[in-house]
Formats: structure tokens, sequence, C-alpha cells
């Protein structure tokens, strides 16, 4: 006997919401053990929102290959030969610092230093239970968007471990700053108990994040507490202008200039080392004029 009985009628499935995910997070490896880079790069293959842009070796490859690939994330090894994490930290321009997790052998004083000042740490061998616990901090983070304030804890950090104590404007400049810079071309700079004179034709370029500021020269980076705008009061803007709203450079250290986007442009010091001017900076830098 045929069943008249009409089939249930399976209800239409809603269609599925577009997911909104946020792009994939930019990551840097650098290590100078190639097996330790291989197996941090099979260990983030489990973690879809990490993209792998590039891989380093050393701490000059990783300061190159942050300007050009410009990574949210760096996964850095802290004892490198030549350049050590720290050392490659301090010639990184503030504006181009990503997000930092330090890998590291150190031992649990150093550790304390890595948790308040990184993003986060790992122990080799990188456990991926611990690994995962990383990158969620590393997502909380990006959507808080924290990242200025995680340069000013990084750049504070290399100035606890170079010595130099995170200092306040008015302890780290003399009053007469202007008129030294003026009559023996120097720049005098408070450091602890002691005052630096920096030689103002060494100084390749000058950056902030937050707080911190980075004096880079020829011979080191000099860290303190200060804001880019005061310090840019003290040095004369012909030869110190500023090109970006965190950054400051010697005009004569510039050797060549080359249009990028929008009216931006970049410049190659004498050093190697590359800066963004930003439009709205343009007229300072008299090189353009």
């Amino acid at each position: 006997m045929p069943d008249d009985r009409k089939p249930a009628r399976t209800p239409a499935e809603p269609p599925a919401p577009s997911p909104t995910h946020a792009p994939p997070i930019r990551t840097l490896i650098v290590d100078d053990e190639p097996l330790a880079r291989r197996g941090l790069v099979l260990r983030l293959a489990a973690h879809p929102d990490i993209e792998i842009v590039g891989e380093c070796g050393d701490g000059a490859s990783a300061i190159a290959q942050v300007h050009r690939l410009q990574p949210e994330l760096m996964f850095l090894d802290v004892q490198m030969p030549g350049a050590d994490g720290f050392t490659t930290l301090g010639q990184i321009p503030a504006n181009e610092m990503p997000m930092v997790v330090f890998v590291t052998a150190y031992d649990h004083y150093a550790i304390q230093a890595f948790e308040a000042s990184a993003v986060d740490y790992l122990l080799k061998p990188v456990d991926e239970r611990r690994l995962a616990q990383s990158l969620e901090r590393v997502r909380q983070n990006r959507e808080s968007r924290a990242a200025l304030g995680h340069c000013s804890q990084l750049l504070g950090l290399l100035g606890e471990l170079s010595g130099r104590a995170a200092l306040e404007l008015d302890e780290a400049l003399q009053p007469d700053a202007l008129e030294q810079l003026q009559s023996d071309d120097r720049l005098s700079v408070r450091d602890g108990g002691r005052v630096v004179r920096v030689p103002l034709h060494s100084i390749r370029w000058i950056d902030a994040a937050g707080d911190y500021m980075c004096i880079h020269t020829d011979d080191d980076t000099l860290v303190l507490r200060a804001t880019m705008r005061e310090l840019e009061r003290q040095l004369d803007p012909r030869r110190f202008p500023r090109i970006h709203r965190s950054t400051i450079v010697n005009a004569r250290r510039v050797t060549e200039t080359r249009p990028h986007n929008n009216g931006e442009s970049y410049l190659r010091l004498d050093c190697g080392q590359e800066l963004k001017l930003s439009r709205s900076y343009r007229d300072r830098l008299p090189l353009l004029q």
C-alpha cells in the first residue's frame, strides 16, 4: 500500500555568516640555529592565523627584514653570535618595532625581566602548549592595540640591560643644551650620575615610542625616558629635522632618498639604515627642497 504521507520538509539551513577574521599575523623568526627555526615553523603551522613571512639567522639580517617585511610579530633568539637579541632591538626604529616574543635559554632572573618587557618568552626547546599560551597573549596584545606600550617596554628593557636607567627629561638634558650644541657641537645627556656628551656628528637618528627615546649613534644606542617633542626643542631643526611623528634624523647623514606611496619617501643614511619620511614632515628636510 503506497505511503501517502508527504516527506517531512527539511528546513533550509541559513547561510553561514561571513567570517570576519582579522588578517593573519605576519611573523618573522630570528634564530641562529636552523633546527630551532625549523622546529618553531612546524609548531606554528598548527595556528592558521600565523603567517611566517621570513626567517633570519643573525641580528643584521633581522633588522633588514623588519624594515622590508614590516612584520607584526617577531620570535627573537636572545643569544646569537654578533649582534644578540638586545643589540638587534636597539637598531630597529620604534615606528617599525613588532611585537616580540623572546626565545631563550636564560635563567629565572632574566626571564622575569622578559615577562615585564615583552609580549612573552619561550624556553628552548619550545613546548607546544606553552607556544599556544604565548600566541594567545600576542592575539590579546594585537586586539587591545597595545603595540605602542609594548615598544616602550622594550626600550625600557634595553635601557636596563645597557646599564642606563630610564630618566626623566629634566635629569637627562642640561638646561643649556641648545647653547652647548651651538658652541661645541655636542649634546649633553645625563646618564645616571654622570653627564655623557654626545658629538652631534655621531648621531644617526633618534626615535621614540611612548615615554622612551633612543639616540642612535655610530657606537651605541642611548635609551632614556623623554618625549620626542621635548628633545626636538633642544636640537637645531635645520640639522636635525623631524621626519616622522616618532623620528628625528641627522640631515647630514642622509645620502639618498627614494619615493614611496602617497607622497612619502624613504631616506637612506650613510650607515645603510632606511627611515620613512612622512608626507606631513616633508618640508622639514632641507635636502628635499
